[in-house]
């Protein structure tokens, strides 16, 4: 495997170059695109603003909490608590050329601004035919909140900045949109016992899902099968609230041998979801909270029916095991996995046809933007494309049902019912 932060660094990863060789060009402005379908996608991007922490921290660690500040190379970078924290855009390259794509931008002004600002971004949702949003944290926090936890030793300032952030989201950035925008917070990771508080605090507040890694153990905390995380579960059973595994969120990327090209992985990136789907399910986490869902983002749907049926082949092996028998688990794995996960595609188009073995109520949309794997601004061509001839209750289904129903977020009749309708 390789780690997500070194790739970022290594400015030979892509072609797109850096420093005086390295060019910003902005394509054409897009025509609104033609929508057939209500769509609500459930993984998109947040680029922090560099005001995301202004007045949301003590005055105490004003001076220490997340700033950004210009650096000598012409560069933007985030300063938190003396350590400089790079790649502000971090693969926030949508309205680019291709040949430009890399783990930069490196300045907000080389980012089309729907990354960071609320007001471009519905903007471009509107372009792209997108009536509602779920949008993961960039490179500053980490997928899972981690960088704005480890970085510094100070666990105060730490805790201040984990809640400035969600202050920010929930006020800023989701409220000034609230019908556009599904807030998902950073969870706290340094205390399970007080991490379930604020997963109660949140739900309160309005938050239906928390972003969380696939493999904590990779960030260095315990893991899934410690008993370390059961409050913070529980809390998320009890509240309806979401625990979303963002491919990428343990901070490194499956990978074959050192000297492999990066095209391996590129491709393999989505095979975290397959591996960490049946760690979790294998935890027993489902099974002492079976209200918990759990969505695999940005792992595509392609394997799940050939996971499930691998579990369905491995049920003569319990026994032999002895795992899924000591559970006291009524249902087959499978069965749980059905009840528990739902899953995110991307660009799928074979998979859609299994829909009845992957779960009809269980799969959800993504354009993820405003990264190199974003369908913006095609994301209704792109849909239409890979859904043709499925049942309309199905579309129904994928396309916003499935999405409203599990983050809570209902959609207005009249865009149910119509896609023009906002």
């Amino acid at each position: 495997m390789a780690s997500i932060d070194e790739m970022s660094a290594n400015l030979s990863f892509t072609t797109a170059g850096t420093g005086a060789d390295r060019t910003v060009t902005f394509l054409p402005e897009p025509e609104r695109a033609a929508r057939q379908y209500t769509v609500i996608s459930v993984d998109d991007h947040i680029v922090e603003p560099p005001d995301t922490f202004e007045g949301r921290v003590p005055r105490k660690f004003a001076d220490r909490a997340p700033r950004v500040v210009d650096t000598e190379g012409g560069g933007q970078t985030w300063m938190y608590d003396g350590q400089s924290l790079p790649n502000v855009g971090f693969n926030a390259v949508v309205g680019r050329p291709v040949s430009e794509y890399g783990f930069e931008p490196t300045r907000f002004d080389e980012m089309r601004h729907g990354a960071w600002d609320i007001h471009a971004r519905v903007k471009d949702m509107d372009l792209n035919g997108v009536y509602a949003s779920l949008n993961f944290p960039s490179f500053l926090p980490g997928f899972a909140g981690q960088r704005l936890q480890q970085v510094t030793s100070d666990r105060d300032l730490a805790m201040a900045s984990v809640r400035a952030w969600n202050d920010w989201h929930i006020d800023a950035w989701a409220g000034a949109y609230p019908e556009r925008i599904i807030p998902c917070q950073l969870p706290w990771l340094l205390d399970p016992d007080v991490a379930a508080k604020m997963i109660h605090e949140n739900a309160d507040r309005g938050f239906h899902a928390v972003t969380f890694s696939e493999n904590p153990a990779m960030l260095g905390l315990p893991t899934i099968h410690s008993g370390y995380w059961e409050p913070l579960m529980a809390a998320c059973a009890e509240t309806g609230t979401v625990v979303n595994l963002h491919i990428g969120s343990s901070g490194t990327s499956p990978s074959t041998t050192d000297d492999a090209p990066p095209d391996v992985q590129g491709v393999l990136f989505f095979a975290y979801a397959i591996s960490a789907a049946v760690d979790w399910l294998y935890s027993g986490v489902c099974t002492r909270y079976p209200d918990l869902k759990i969505c695999m983002s940005e792992g595509g749907i392609g394997w799940v029916a050939g996971l499930l049926d691998r579990l369905d082949h491995m049920l003569s092996y319990h026994d032999m095991y002895g795992t899924w028998r000591d559970l006291g688990e009524t249902l087959t794995p499978a069965e749980v996995f059905t009840r528990n996960f739902w899953f995110c595609a991307v660009e799928d188009q074979s998979s859609f046809i299994q829909y009845e073995r992957i779960g009809a109520d269980n799969i959800l949309l993504e354009a993820d933007y405003p990264h190199c794997d974003s369908t913006w601004p095609h994301t209704q061509r792109i849909i239409g494309e890979q859904i043709n001839g499925l049942p309309e209750d199905i579309v129904r289904k994928v396309t916003w049902e499935n999405a409203s129903r599990l983050y809570q977020h209902p959609v207005p009749l009249e865009v149910q019912q119509n896609p023009d309708a906002y």
